[in-house]
């Protein structure tokens, strides 16, 4: 069965499989919770390339990013940087999550227990299953 080529280019696949390489410790602890469905049977990937950046982690099913930041993204042209990249997500209807590297190496549980209520609980920008929220047949 013949490959389907990837729309990204061969230097953004390439720095997302330096990312995954290099992971910090932060990545990598959180990776070990997120990985093969353990978190609310969500499949995340890692160092997921979505032109023209790389998610740490994305649920596609959810269009959910998580972000970890090292100390770089509190910087004026770091936090500069992140506006403009959450923008440019929302836009494309993915939410993003942000944590620091700090938190998840120090707060785990909390981070994994925000993570979860994000998976778990219907975003009210979601729309609602099929049937819910219509008015009943003559209704109001």
């Amino acid at each position: 069965m013949p490959r389907h080529k990837s729309p990204l280019e061969p230097d953004q696949l390439e720095f997302a499989c330096q990312l995954r390489r290099e992971a910090t410790d932060a990545e990598t602890l959180l990776w070990r919770h997120l990985r093969s469905r353990q978190l609310a049977g969500c499949k995340f990937r890692r160092q997921h390339p979505l032109s023209p950046y790389v998610l740490d982690f994305y649920c596609e099913e959810l269009h959910l990013g998580i972000d970890l930041d090292g100390g770089q993204h509190y910087a004026d042209e770091g936090e500069k940087h992140d506006r403009q990249r959450s923008a440019y997500l929302q836009g494309k209807g993915i939410r993003v999550l942000r944590f620091s590297n700090r938190d998840v190496l120090l707060e785990l549980p909390a981070v994994l227990e925000r993570i979860y209520l994000e998976v778990t609980i219907p975003s009210p920008l979601a729309p609602l299953p099929e049937g819910e929220g219509e008015s009943p047949a003559g209704g109001f």
